[in-house]
């Protein structure tokens, strides 16, 4: 019998909205399902992982905010470009990559250990050459740690901004050391520890980035994503214009995305946006905010 709290207005508004978000990233008709959490995780679940990973919309806008960066280094765009059917697939190529982060974080630890041995493999097979005539090969130490380091920056930012934004330095700190776990077994170096190192490395890579026609169009292609179906568009929309709203200064003006009156509105949106889904995923009347406090993580 279904209890008499899942049969309550409030509770069918939260299934509804939890099927919805679901929906967007995972095909039901395929076997698709989100992925739950485990205690025999890469990562225990009082990990600043977990909190950093547990939330919808931080992880998306964090997501979008570190493609912006990783695109900008030559090499790891050109591995996308010339190895991937991203101009056919966008969507999915999101969806894998949420996958990873969601199993990696929160899955068995063999599960993750098996997925990043599969990663492994497949950055073995890519390889070529720029444009300009300069070999590149994913399995480079450095371009790896180039994309960990976007990638951990970014979804820090995104849960910063709208999730935790008292959030100490020492669990920053905390959180660059935990993703030591993914970023060793993948070749990634250097392997920064702390937020500092990982803005200095940052700082480091800036010379080597650019911006040309095939990153425009790139990033075009990514910030027209719907997110899968008609319906979502208009989240979509606030999810996108809310991660450029996380790029350092510098990264918006290679990309040639300035300022406007709209990035304040877009970041007040996907602050509400971020509300409404941990109160669609709270696990009683009242709403909760972290993520030991949701079942499931549908955005994977």
């Amino acid at each position: 019998m279904i209890p008499s709290r899942e049969r309550s207005p409030t509770e069918f508004v939260r299934a509804a909205m939890r099927r919805r978000v679901t929906a967007v990233f995972n095909d039901a008709t395929k076997g698709e399902r989100p992925v739950m959490r485990r205690a025999d995780a890469l990562f225990p679940p009082d990990s600043v992982a977990w909190r950093v990973h547990g939330d919808v919309v931080c992880m998306l806008t964090g997501g979008i905010a570190s493609l912006m960066l990783q695109m900008l280094h030559p090499k790891v765009l050109a591995g996308v470009w010339d190895h991937s059917d991203f101009r056919a697939d966008m969507h999915g190529r999101l969806k894998r990559t949420a996958k990873f982060i969601s199993v990696t974080t929160f899955d068995s630890a063999p599960r993750a250990e098996a997925l990043l041995e599969r990663i492994n493999a497949i950055h073995g097979q890519v390889r070529g050459v720029l444009p300009n005539g300069e070999p590149y090969d994913a399995l480079d130490p450095r371009l790896l740690a180039w994309v960990h380091v976007t990638e951990a920056m970014c979804f820090l930012e995104g849960w910063r901004r709208y999730g935790e934004p008292d959030m100490s330095r020492a669990d920053q700190d905390r959180y660059f050391d935990e993703m030591a776990r993914i970023a060793g077994p993948l070749g990634a170096d250097p392997i920064p520890r702390s937020r500092g190192e990982a803005e200095a490395f940052i700082q480091i890579m800036r010379p080597e980035l650019v911006s040309d026609e095939r990153t425009q169009e790139v990033r075009d292609l990514v910030l027209r994503q719907n997110l899968g179906a008609w319906h979502t568009a208009p989240a979509a929309r606030v999810i996108m214009a809310a991660g450029v709203d996380l790029l350092p200064a510098w990264a918006r003006q290679l990309h040639r995305l300035p300022r406007s009156p709209v990035d304040a509105f877009a970041a007040a949106q996907a602050k509400a946006m971020a509300r409404t889904v941990r109160w669609a995923y709270a696990t009683s009347a009242n709403v909760r905010v972290w993520p030991q406090d949701v079942r499931e993580f549908p955005w994977r």
